[in-house]
């Protein structure tokens, strides 16, 4: 499904199209929009019309009754015209935000179903700037761009019509002036997209500094590292502002030549118009339509060259915005097998796994990796930093995809399954908890957002956070604020638990789960974690070995190998590596 949603963003002929695709939802509104303007640009055809009849015609006759008349129904055209622009400008903006929301549920549903390798190369400041920046730009256009090109382009055509039945030669000493606007216009327009882009890639690394920086603001206060955080964002911003000065420049030296084309245009009408109604060619009155007609060829042309701004705004992002949604989701199964949770044991088989890196390639971890966790049993991952621990975890739930081998669950080799039924089956509770904005309640929902409120207290009782949670004077309608910053280490974890004991799944990853806690902490937490480990498969990661000597089993990984394994009594007979790590513990 992915690879066609890929193939449909990458196989339409150009920007435009897929731009206007997302019209579709949307196509009465979009079509009383353009009728609106069309009849808005008609309105506007009529007041040189009606001038030349009562100064060609009325004036002489001095038929006052006609001027009454054709005043009245000038008077309605603009009663009407001004009906249809509060149409466009209230419905206009509605199409344009609602065309927005779309594209933004798109671009994050889409986000939220990539794989981890794309978030390991951007950074969350750059995502953010596309959403938010981006799809702006794009709305706005998407408002104005149509409409006031509709209405500028009927309202030129027009004009040119009319400019004929006045004299048509005249009208071609006018016209064949444009040509030569388009060829500019066209030859810089692709300087200007260059130059509208590369802005928008310097914006989006200003927002990516500024999200690290008050991400980490506490570090920068206690390090004393303001005046760094701010050399780095002045570095950032200068060089948007070099990138957005030379997009201007472009637009100024357009903007410059357009209004000079204007000036020398309006210039030749009134030479000429006045040397044919010198030579009696053409009558006051058709002199005076010829130059108001001329004025309202000029006008939607002025407009096309200030809306061409926001169109090289809008494109940019919405192609920035469409490279996001070229970047393939995570695959699924063609015909995945119909289980609803994996249980039994977890066999890696000769699996070998590399991170993969724009910059500096391939990093191989695990080499030829092949071991067994019996179901229901606990099996402890040790070893030196770098040695693929965190890797074997974050393969089980396919977070990433083995170079080679197979991961099996009970016999299923998991990427035959869906990465939904898969992580219905996988709990993890890490050493980073990350705690979502919003209340405890809402955090330990996460482990089964369905849950009903007997289920969490539940799952908050047997992760020892209950009591603690009842003496705050919103009890689990408590703010956690941004990350957990108003909980302890402590308690962040315990709520991570509750999470684990309300999803209840037959796989454990408990990855370094007491690393960053204190002896007494990591003590209390332990029994939590060792009631959420009963009855479950469980892999443990750990560098403290105090932690791990009741598993059933201990694997040393070193170098993406297996080092050597067993219990921790045979391991430490061995006399070899885990025993070596053991004496350093103890040492330390």
């Amino acid at each position: 499904m992915q690879a066609e949603k890929t193939e449909k963003v990458r196989g339409q002929p150009g920007a435009i199209r897929a731009f206007f695709s997302y019209y579709r939802p949307h196509k009465k509104l979009f079509a009383l929009d353009l009728v609106c303007s069309f009849t808005i640009a008609v309105c506007n055809l009529f007041y040189p019309f009606i001038a030349r009849m009562i100064m060609n015609d009325f004036v002489p006759g001095r038929e006052l009754n006609l001027i009454v008349i054709w005043a009245a129904v000038l008077l309605a055209i603009y009663a009407v015209k001004a009906l249809l622009t509060y149409v466009v400008g209230f419905w206009g903006h509605v199409l344009g935000v609602r065309i927005q929301a779309d594209m933004r549920h798109a671009f994050f549903s889409h986000v939220e179903r990539l794989p981890f390798s794309y978030f390991d190369e951007t950074k969350t400041g750059t995502i953010m700037s596309r959403i938010v920046n981006d799809l702006f730009e794009t709305s706005e256009l998407a408002h104005h761009g149509p409409e006031d090109t509709f209405m500028s382009v009927i309202s030129i055509i027009g004009a040119v019509i009319m400019l004929f039945f006045i004299d048509p030669w005249l009208s071609l000493t006018v016209i064949l002036f444009v040509p030569c606007m388009v060829l500019f216009a066209v030859k810089m327009r692709g300087r200007m997209n260059a130059a509208f882009r590369a802005s928008r890639e310097k914006i989006a690394e200003v927002n990516a500094g500024i999200e690290s920086s008050v991400s980490g603001i506490r570090v920068s206060k206690a390090y004393t590292a303001e005046e760094k955080e701010e050399e780095k964002f002045d570095r950032a911003n200068g060089e948007f502002k070099k990138a957005r000065a030379e997009a201007y420049r472009y637009m100024g030296i357009f903007q410059g030549g357009m209004g000079l084309f204007n000036d020398v245009l309006y210039l030749i009408a009134l030479v000429i118009g006045g040397l044919f109604f010198y030579f009696d060619r053409i009558g006051s009155g058709d002199y005076t339509a010829f130059i108001l007609y001329v004025t309202m060829l000029l006008t939607p042309i002025r407009t096309l060259v200030n809306l061409f701004e926001q169109i090289q705004d809008g494109l940019a992002g919405f192609a920035r915005f469409r490279e996001v949604l070229a970047v393939p989701e995570e695959s699924e199964p063609d015909e995945p097998v119909g289980v609803e949770k994996l249980q039994g044991d977890i066999c890696f088989d000769d699996v070998s796994f590399s991170y993969k890196n724009k910059e500096t390639g391939e990093n191989a971890v695990l080499t030829h990796l092949s071991f067994t966790v019996k179901e229901g049993t606990t099996v402890a991952l040790v070893g030196p930093s770098g040695g693929g621990k965190t890797t074997v975890c974050h393969l089980i739930p396919r977070f990433y995809e083995p170079d080679s081998g197979t991961i099996s669950i009970g016999g299923i080799d998991i990427s035959r399954v869906t990465r939904r039924t898969l992580r219905r089956s996988v709990a993890i509770v890490a050493q980073d908890v990350f705690l979502f904005g919003g209340s405890i309640r809402e955090n330990i929902a996460y482990g089964d957002l369905g849950a009903s409120e007997e289920r969490i207290l539940e799952a908050a009782r047997r992760a020892d956070i209950d009591e603690f949670v009842r003496t705050l004077p919103d009890g689990y309608d408590t703010e956690v604020g941004e990350r957990g910053v108003k909980l302890s280490g402590g308690q962040k974890q315990r709520i991570s638990i509750a999470r684990a004991f309300l999803k209840n799944p037959p796989v454990l990853i408990l990855d370094e789960a007491t690393s960053a806690l204190d002896n007494f902490t990591e003590r209390q937490i332990q029994t939590s974690l060792a009631e959420l480990s009963e009855g479950r498969t469980t892999i443990v990661v750990a560098h403290r070995l105090s932690t791990v000597r009741s598993a059933d089993e201990i694997v040393v990984i070193r170098d993406g190998k297996i080092a050597e394994r067993g219990t921790h009594a045979e391991l430490l007979e061995k006399n070899g590596e885990y025993a070596a790590l053991e004496r350093s513990e103890f040492s330390s």
